[in-house]
């Protein structure tokens, strides 16, 4: 190899890792937003919940970073096989990075509107379920950071676990809104933070795809353990 394709090497190469150091960066402060949300509703807290919507400003900075740096690397460098899947799979995973975010600041306006009311509902299985979401997050954040594929099918198998809980919710919520329409308001509320949490597992199942496509090159060879049947449920009020 020459000295120039060698430095040309040498420069590809950082701006790879470039380009994953911003992903793990997005990553990082989309986690904090989760948690944050998290806070927010359990504790009704109106500070975190403040800070999770502020820092939607710099995920959404973040991801034009990428849109333009992606852009650039194909244009100046195309890249081919498995560097172009992960010069594609930034945008993608940038993407799913944007809404979980936008997902934990609907939970965090959410919070503030429920804190007026009185809690109709024990909040044990919601907060059961956020900590699930958070720990899928913190795992697939980390497996993009060593392009690790098992790590991201563990994900990946994992939401199922979430979709279940969420089920739980959805069957106790309507119930309890039937039995006295007084917790109608507040309920509807919790459902909306339920389902913005169950769709935080769902984007970061999409990212556990998109790492497992880009380091292997073929999809996840199994289907999707979609688990959320709230759409064909049926509720009936208690004798």
């Amino acid at each position: 190899m020459s000295e120039q394709s060698e430095h040309l090497v040498k420069s590809f190469d950082q701006d790879l890792k470039r380009l994953t150091d911003m992903l793990i960066r997005m990553g990082g402060i989309v986690e904090n937003q989760v948690a944050l949300a998290s806070e927010a509703m359990m504790d009704r807290n109106a500070e975190a919940a403040t800070r999770t919507v502020e820092e939607d400003v710099k995920v959404d900075a973040l991801e034009r970073d990428v849109e333009q740096y992606v852009i650039r690397m194909l244009a100046l460098r195309q890249p081919m096989a498995a560097d172009l899947r992960l010069v594609v799979a930034a945008l993608k995973v940038t993407g799913d990075l944007e809404r979980i975010g936008d997902y934990a600041a609907n939970v965090a306006k959410r919070s503030i509107v429920l804190a007026q009311f009185p809690a109709p509902y024990s909040m044990g299985g919601l907060a059961h379920m956020a900590s699930l979401v958070q720990a899928q997050l913190k795992s697939i954040i980390d497996a993009l950071g060593s392009s690790d594929a098992d790590k991201a099918i563990e994900v990946w198998r994992s939401d199922r676990a979430v979709d279940d809980i969420y089920n739980t919710i959805f069957r106790e919520l309507i119930t309890y809104m039937m039995e006295d329409p007084r917790n109608i308001t507040p309920c509807t509320h919790l459902l909306f933070i339920a389902k913005n949490l169950e769709r935080i597992g769902d984007h970061t199942t999409n990212i556990a795809e998109t790492i497992y496509y880009t380091v292997k090159g073929e999809v996840i060879p199994d289907v999707r353990p979609k688990g959320d049947t709230s759409a064909y449920a049926v509720v009936r009020p208690k004798e």
